[in-house]
């Protein structure tokens, strides 16, 4: 498994525990490039999360995508191994 994929498994994981509800989009093809790996709704808040690993950051349009949550006023997040343990406490602050 790569680095993203066990991110994206630890999230994955703290959003089952928090009971969200969420998707992982489809991107490229029919998808929507750009969208974030996690489109979260928690206690009626919308969060985008975006995963990554070994220090890569998100592209050009996926932080135009963050950039879009955030105007609209919700929640974006961008999650990697070493500040994913903090996820829950940041999610559950954000959803007040």
């Amino acid at each position: 498994m790569t680095p993203e994929g066990k991110v994206k498994n630890k999230v994955r994981e703290i959003l089952k525990a928090l009971k969200a509800y969420y998707i992982m989009p489809a991107t490229g093809g029919y998808g929507s490039s750009g969208a974030p790996d996690f489109v979260v709704c928690y206690k009626g808040r919308f969060m985008g999360i975006e995963c990554k690993a070994e220090g890569n950051k998100p592209t050009a349009l996926q932080e135009k995508n963050l950039q879009g949550i955030r105007a609209t006023k919700g929640f974006a997040y961008v999650v990697n191994e070493d500040n994913v343990s903090m996820l829950r406490e940041i999610m559950e602050v954000d959803a007040l």
